[in-house]
């Protein structure tokens, strides 16, 4: 093969191997494994699932599950938890126990890093936030 061969096939000029081809049907083939393993639940084991399941209702006691002091090291779903817990108080407009709640938190971390800095950023702004909403309603008439 010499150079005018590789300049007159061109960018196009590619040959598919076998190995590709049989790609395709390996597709196809994963494609009818997955809607298999999709409906692989049978219609007892559907019951028995759908009469355990309860829908999971939040209503402002998310930061009660918290256990605090927190521990060595929290993980990010705890953080998680954390954060909808207070956002949860706010949202009900349970200001008081929602800025109780962040400060809690962020006494207990105290610099040690437990909680990433994002997540205590969010915590000092809804604490603020809540101190803000009690002083505007004390003022109220």
């Amino acid at each position: 093969m010499d150079e005018s061969d590789n300049l007159d096939s061109g960018l196009l000029g590619i040959a598919l191997s076998d190995s590709d081809a049989e790609s395709g049907d390996t597709a196809t083939a994963t494609k009818k494994v997955s809607q298999e393993a999709r409906t692989a639940q049978s219609e007892q084991d559907f019951q028995a699932v759908k009469s355990t399941y309860r829908a999971k209702v939040e209503n402002g006691e998310i930061w009660k599950t918290v256990r605090l002091p927190l521990g060595p090291q929290v993980s990010k779903p705890e953080v998680q938890t954390l954060l909808h817990a207070v956002e949860e108080l706010y949202f009900f407009r349970r200001f008081s126990e929602g800025a109780r709640f962040a400060r809690s938190v962020i006494d207990d971390d105290a610099g040690s890093g437990k909680v990433d800095g994002d997540a205590l950023k969010t915590l000092l702004y809804y604490e603020k936030k809540c101190n803000e909403k009690i002083d505007s309603n004390s003022m109220k008439p």
